[in-house]
């Protein structure tokens, strides 16, 4: 970094927003390039906006080479805590290395060449981050579905990421039982269309794998024969990774990461957003199925030169409410990040934070929470019994990184409870009405980021750059539309108010209310329903079913409504926490024939509304607010 660079929030934000080219060119300077680029932000051939087009480099190399030969090999680069399993294990920089090389030469003995996909269906063990870095060694693009994600879901990533291999395990373990993935994976493979060309099965002493003769491979004899890999460059512009996260139509959407724009924006963010030091330890709590941990346990950490911890577990239940305190104790860490419903059980099971006095928690720096809205009563209650800054910050899938936060490392801001702070350096977030125009202070609206989005953020949809517009760019041209709703307040703090669309969010992960509608529609009983989100103290939200009966259809409606939760778990997953459906004679619908799912959520939550003025029959209200009631 130059002498000149901001040093203060408002100088780097407004840098970023008046100069965006010469403001990220200078940060390109935070890593390693193959080749340097000299483009900021240029539009490619198809209309999409791409950074760092000239550039070449290797993502598993800045993550991991690069420290070894600056002579940190030494240093501790990934710590695996697994209560589920009762063990932990460390890796050295160089370790790690050796471990990602050998399987990038097994994933390269396989076929595998740059471009080519690979899905990662794997629980929270190391040979999931591994996989992941041996896939960038090689150029290829990883898929990573989350573990807990049922066979259906799993074969539709499978036929629209197109693998040439896929990476598992034979099971998973879920606090006190184990989950075999190898049923999951042969049924997916079933149902798939496309047929990847093998599987390669990390065998797990909790339950061992019977693998499929002339598909599937033993990861641990693929790796201790394979010929160490060498890293292969990349145009900055090439993908590093597709994830999937839950479209409206029910249709996953394969958001796209880069490989250029995401090394630069992961090494940024590590210092400005959570204040970061090369070689401190930083935890980001959640699994590598998600954003989180693609962003946050793998590459951000790493590429920075940090430790990073690999935590499988609960926040409860491994063993009690302790577990995290347990963890920041042993491994010293310095900055936890995770979801809001996290530290909502463990208040629940130790509500005055007693087990926090057995461990000593001094490394700790700052919590920071997102993922979902943290609302104060929690916010409150971790100031209470940590003393610590709890920072609030708000992404999604698409952006990779905080689209808003408290830039800490820049300098630390006020707080403000259920506030994710202010517009990070590089996103021009504006509030904006339904005709388009700016919304005044504390008036809420559609949250927007005016374009172009900063380097690390979604270039498009994989394979369909017409969904990528219509879904961000269309409702409000040059700007990209988030989804969310919310306002910014009279110091530019923004405030995010919930989704805008069906994509409700469960602890943390955003999942389609349409997907799930599909699945409770077909069951042979049910004419019509409607899915919409709650509020739950533990988890931000759950899924609530409303459905109506086919005529003569009369099942005994305990038994309809575990049916209908079994459905929903077996093609979407647990991760769903579908659990509830009622039975109601009609649902509220407009006079062309649209559910009013927003009236429904606002009657399920006790919160006031208005009887929509296009309502075909408002006595329905009545019957259903009298269904819903607890």
């Amino acid at each position: 970094m130059s002498n000149d660079a901001p040093n203060t929030y408002q100088q780097a934000y407004q840098e970023a927003s008046d100069h965006p080219d010469a403001f990220w060119l200078q940060q390109a300077n935070r890593i390693q390039w193959v080749r340097k680029p000299t483009r900021g932000a240029t539009e490619d051939d198809e209309g999409l906006t791409r950074w760092y087009a000239d550039g070449e480099l290797n993502t598993s190399w800045l993550a991991l080479d690069a420290h070894v030969e600056a002579g940190r090999a030494d240093q501790t680069a990934l710590i695996y805590d697994s209560p589920v399993t009762g063990r932990q294990q460390t890796y050295s920089y160089a370790e790690l290395l050796d471990r990602v090389k050998r399987t990038a030469g097994f994933l390269a003995h396989l076929g595998v060449t740059k471009g080519d996909r690979v899905v990662i269906y794997m629980p929270m063990v190391p040979e999931a981050v591994i996989g992941m870095l041996a896939c960038a060694r090689l150029g290829a693009i990883h898929s990573v579905v989350f573990g807990g994600f049922a066979a259906r879901e799993l074969a539709v990533r499978i036929d629209d990421a197109r693998p040439k291999v896929v990476l598992s395990a034979s099971c998973g373990i879920e606090v006190d039982r184990v989950i075999p993935y190898t049923p999951m994976l042969n049924e997916a493979w079933s149902l798939a269309e496309h047929k990847p060309e093998s599987a390669v099965i990390l065998q797990r002493d909790q339950a061992r794998a019977e693998l499929t003769e002339g598909r599937d491979h033993d990861w641990a004899e693929l790796e201790a024969r394979a010929e160490p890999a060498d890293w292969v460059a990349v145009k900055a512009t090439d993908p590093l990774y597709i994830l999937y996260t839950s479209g409206t139509t029910g249709k996953p959407k394969g958001v796209v990461r880069d490989n250029g724009g995401h090394a630069v924006a992961m090494h940024y963010s590590m210092e400005v957003v959570y204040g970061m030091k090369p070689g401190q330890v930083f935890w980001a709590a959640s699994d590598v199925g998600w954003v989180v941990g693609h962003s946050y346990i793998v590459y951000g950490p790493l590429i920075y030169g940090c430790t990073t911890i690999l935590y499988e577990g609960k926040p409860v239940r491994t063993p009690d409410a302790g577990a995290f305190w347990r963890v920041i104790d042993e491994h010293r860490v310095n900055a936890l990040f995770t979801a809001p419903t996290a530290f909502r059980a463990v208040k629940k099971e130790d509500p005055n934070g007693d087990l926090m006095a057995s461990y000593d928690l001094t490394s700790l720096q700052r919590l920071f929470l997102a993922g979902e809205r943290l609302d104060p009563p929690t916010y409150d209650w971790l100031k209470e019994r940590t003393g610590l800054p709890v920072l609030d910050h708000w992404w999604q899938t698409e952006t990779g990184w905080a689209i808003a936060c408290n830039p800490v490392g820049l300098e630390e801001l006020p707080e403000k409870a259920g506030s994710a702070t202010v517009p990070t350096p590089g996103f021009q977030v504006t509030i904006l009405d339904p005709a388009g125009e700016p919304c005044a202070a504390n008036e809420q609206g559609a949250v927007c980021v005016k374009l172009p989005l900063p380097p690390g953020c979604l270039p498009t949809i994989w394979g369909d750059n017409e969904r990528f517009h219509n879904a961000y760019l269309s409702a409000f041209p040059g700007y990209y539309l988030s989804g969310d709703g919310g306002y910014l307040d009279e110091d530019g703090y923004l405030f995010i108010m919930g989704r805008v669309d069906d994509v409700i969010n469960v602890a943390g992960h955003r999942l389609s209310t349409g997907e799930m509608e599909a699945v409770v529609a077909s069951h042979p009983a049910v004419a019509e329903c409607a899915v919409f989100g709650v509020q739950d103290d533990l988890k931000g939200q759950v899924p609530l079913g409303m459905v109506v009966l086919k005529d003569g259809q009369t099942p005994d409606l305990a038994e309809l409504e575990q049916e209908l939760v079994a459905l929903v778990r077996q093609q979407i997953g647990a991760v769903a926490c579908f659990r509830r459906a009622l039975v109601v004679d009609r649902l509220p619908k407009t006079r062309s024939g649209k559910i009013l799912r927003r009236t429904l959520r606002q009657i399920a939550n006790g919160e006031q509304y208005q009887v929509p003025s296009t309502i075909d029959d408002p006595a329905i209200l009545d019957e259903v607010s009298t269904r819903l009631q607890p």
